[in-house]
């Protein structure tokens, strides 16, 4: 109470930064006294976790209003003062910012206006400040607007290295006033559902499906060096795409065929650019048989049937219904 708010006017700055630092509290209290939680178990909290405000983000829009919104104009104050704040802040400890950085930027604020009445912006602009971090993307999108998080995979396209051009480059080539007898050595990559694909291509080095690549190391590279260079054998052009509001980062969980798995957080300053698409291309060793994205439920994501590839079939509430039944 040190720190003074008008919590008639803005309910959040009580309600929501109580609730979220009662939710590191218990966590903290779950993590140092695991006898008194059930195994593998956290502390159940009520509130902070991001998949407690999925269902209210993802709710009715007509019935939901800014966090910044008066408490007395509000249609479910439990869920817009509490809840959600007390996530945003969580995800930006935990997920933006990282705990080091935010809970100095936060110890930060309280100093620096105690015994005073300090406003929102007050709030965000010493986040910022403490932390030189440029938090603007994230207040509007979090605090002034309803907008939700839903990330997933679009597609994915799986290529390998041919010494063939495919249809299209061959029209470059010619536009450019080649004939096929003068195309230039190149390497070139073919999708696996191009005209050009070849089975003989699949689970191969690039040097082994590409005349020119192999020349050119051999007039170029010692034996030594040549032994030295990392081939991967596969390709992969994977689109992300963003059909909720608020940019976030992209953690991606990646499965390969040997049974390895890779976790990869793509920042979200990658929408900047593009705010719909995002794509990654990634070469590998292995084949990878799976992505998901968000695989802990760490971005408050209220669609997750987006979030895999290949795509993970969803069972209807009514076989969901027959499946408890059998298992009763």
């Amino acid at each position: 109470m040190i720190v003074n708010s008008d919590e008639r006017q803005w309910g959040w700055m009580d309600e929501g930064l109580d609730t979220f630092m009662q939710y590191m509290a218990e966590q903290e209290f779950g993590e140092e006294n695991p006898e008194v939680i059930a195994p593998n178990q956290n502390y159940p909290s009520q509130r902070g976790a991001p998949s407690k405000v999925v269902p209210y983000m993802s709710g009715d829009q007509s019935t939901i209003s800014p966090i910044m919104s008066n408490p007395e104009n509000v249609f479910q104050l439990g869920p817009n003062a509490y809840g959600k704040p007390a996530t945003a802040l969580n995800i930006l400890r935990e997920t933006i910012m990282g705990k080091d950085l935010f809970d100095y930027a936060f110890k930060t604020y309280a100093q620096r206006w105690k015994f005073k009445h300090p406003t929102p912006e007050d709030f965000f602009r010493t986040m910022e400040d403490a932390s030189a971090v440029d938090l603007d993307w994230y207040w509007r999108s979090w605090f002034y607007t309803t907008d939700y998080v839903d990330i997933g995979v679009k597609g994915v396209k799986k290529y390998y290295v041919s010494d063939k051009p495919t249809q299209k480059m061959k029209e470059y080539m010619i536009s450019r006033g080649l004939t096929e007898a003068n195309f230039p050595p190149m390497v070139y990559l073919v999708d696996e559902e191009s005209e050009n694909f070849e089975e003989g291509l699949m689970g191969k080095a690039p040097s082994e499906t590409s005349q020119a690549l192999k020349e050119y190391m051999m007039d170029n590279m010692t034996a030594e060096e040549r032994s030295q260079v990392a081939e991967p054998k596969y390709f992969y052009e994977v689109v992300f795409d963003k059909p909720g509001g608020i940019p976030m980062p992209i953690i991606v969980e990646y499965t390969y065929a040997d049974g390895s798995k890779e976790n990869v957080t793509y920042p979200p300053q990658i929408w900047r650019k593009n705010d719909q698409e995002f794509k990654r291309v990634i070469s590998s060793e292995k084949e990878l048989i799976g992505i998901v994205v968000d695989p802990k439920a760490e971005t408050a994501d209220i669609d997750v049937t987006n979030n895999s590839w290949p795509k993970k079939e969803q069972r209807s509430e009514f076989e969901q219904f027959k499946q408890n039944i059998k298992g009763k």
